[in-house]
């Protein structure tokens, strides 16, 4: 690594040239930015007792952006010169003046959310192969049900610059690690599956931890073996208990994404013109915050260079704000939230969530279960899905059990959460004192781009969601 990341941008650009260049292409239109990056990645993939895979890659390039009125031209290239930026300025000529005043700047700020430190230079070859190796060994002498362990490590390091044509320039430096073990437990003819990972904006010290990387066995290992007792789910429309913590996806999904600025503005979000509306239960209040330190979803600034924050989305169950990029925002008369994230260099920004959750309440969680009669509790999920425009979902569980009579009952097998965002919102009836965040595992989909993200929530009761089961 160099003394200085920055430098490694410029290797065939001189600094003071892509400033100018960003002033003569840019300077016509309402707003835009040069943004440049240099990017490093791995990939360990440890399997059948042996390493699988080893990817490592290497990319720079720039996305040159500029927004007239409602239209974006973006064009993008994996050469960083003054002649690709040149050639990609071509695209600009395109947008037709809008005559509106020029966007100004995004604040400034010097508060970071992680270290700048490359956490791949950071350890040698041999120990990442080592530690995988060692997961894999000690997991499988746990326990004599272990059939399969499978265990991945992964690290980026990322080196951002926003450059425009006023003068503005911002830069980032944006590691990223995480752990995934899962293993496969049998017993008879039945085979099971459990898995945990951990990561976030930091370096690979933590997850060389034993204690960290013991946990990721001990919580695999344990979810396999409650699985391979598990029962065909229920169906039907019942009360749910939801955990805290990684629960939290379904409401980045069912909610979250309802609540970002361009769906909103398109009114194609079944949040549209609803603001200072009641859109769920007293008590219900979400977040999204991108200025927690070494979170998964944080950044110190998103990719239009605006400082990330917490915006209270919904308050007391009333919607209070969206998910704001710059463009979203100036054409909603509102302000930029810091939410304006993309993929990488070759992709223009949107609005997407950062790390979204929702507050703790006053209730004990174990005393939530006690309310249900009959239904379950989900735990820990899997995938889902959502559409944007109705709030509806459908999402698996990954462990889940039965409550009879107020108690936690057998573990279940194929349930899954079918459901609309609005009305789970409007059927919360307790809140637990437990919010807890995700262990830094989401990657959140929107547009064929793929970012970092958290999730988190307390323990949650909702008085009837329609659950799927695979019971007779």
């Amino acid at each position: 690594m160099t003394a200085n990341p920055r430098d490694l941008l410029y290797r065939t650009l001189d600094p003071t040239e892509a400033e100018a260049l960003a002033r003569r292409h840019l300077a016509a239109h309402d707003d835009g930015e040069l943004y440049l990056q240099y990017r490093v990645s791995e990939a360990f993939g440890f399997d059948d007792g042996r390493l699988k895979t080893a990817d490592y890659h290497l990319g720079t390039g720039f996305g040159l952006r500029g927004v007239s009125g409602e239209t974006t031209a973006f064009a993008h290239a994996n050469e960083i010169s003054a002649a690709a930026i040149g050639r990609a300025a071509q695209t600009l000529i395109l947008l037709d003046p809008s005559g509106a005043p020029r966007a100004s700047a995004p604040p400034r700020t010097n508060r970071a959310m992680y270290s700048s430190a490359d956490p791949l230079s950071g350890v040698p070859f041999s120990r990442k192969v080592e530690l995988i190796q060692a997961i894999d060994a000690a997991a499988r002498a746990r326990d004599p049900r272990v059939a399969q362990v499978a265990v991945s490590l992964t690290g980026s390091w990322s080196v951002i610059e926003i450059i425009r044509a006023d003068g503005f320039v911002a830069t980032d430096i944006r590691p990223l690690v995480r752990l995934n073990v899962s293993i496969v437990a049998k017993k008879g003819d039945r085979r099971e599956t459990g898995s945990f990972g951990i990561g976030g904006r930091y370096l690979y010290d933590q997850l060389f931890d034993p204690a960290t990387w013991n946990r990721a066995i001990d919580t695999a290992l344990a979810q396999a073996l409650v699985n391979l007792d598990s029962v065909p789910a229920p169906a039907g429309e019942m009360p749910v208990v939801l955990g805290p913590g990684w629960c939290g996806v379904l409401l980045h999904e069912a909610v979250g994404h309802g609540l970002e600025g361009d769906f909103n503005r398109k009114g194609t979000s079944a949040f549209s013109g609803r603001m200072g509306e009641r859109v769920a239960a007293p008590g219900v209040t979400v977040i999204d915050e991108g200025a927690i330190e070494d979170r998964r979803g944080s950044l110190s600034i998103d990719d239009e260079g605006t400082p990330t924050g917490r915006t209270v989305l919904i308050e007391d169950g009333v919607l209070k704000g969206y998910l704001q990029d710059r463009l979203n925002a100036r054409l909603m008369g509102m302000d930029p939230t810091g939410n304006g994230r993309r993929e990488s260099f070759a992709h223009a920004p949107m609005p997407r969530m950062t790390n979204t959750f929702m507050l703790g309440g006053k209730d004990d969680p174990e005393e939530l279960i006690t309310r249900v009669p009959d239904g379950i509790y989900a735990k820990s999920f899997g995938g889902g899905q959502v559409d944007i425009t109705s709030g509806k979902f459908v999402f698996s569980c990954t462990e889940a059990y039965r409550i009879e009579g107020g108690k936690l009952g057998a573990p279940l097998k194929g349930a899954t959460l079918i459901g609309d965002g609005p009305t789970v919102m409007s059927r919360v009836r307790g809140i637990g004192n437990d919010m807890a965040l995700d262990e830094g595992v989401g990657i959140c989909g929107k547009g064929g781009q793929s970012v970092p993200a958290g999730v988190g929530q307390p323990t949650l009761l909702i008085d009837g969601l329609t659950v799927g089961g695979t019971a007779a």
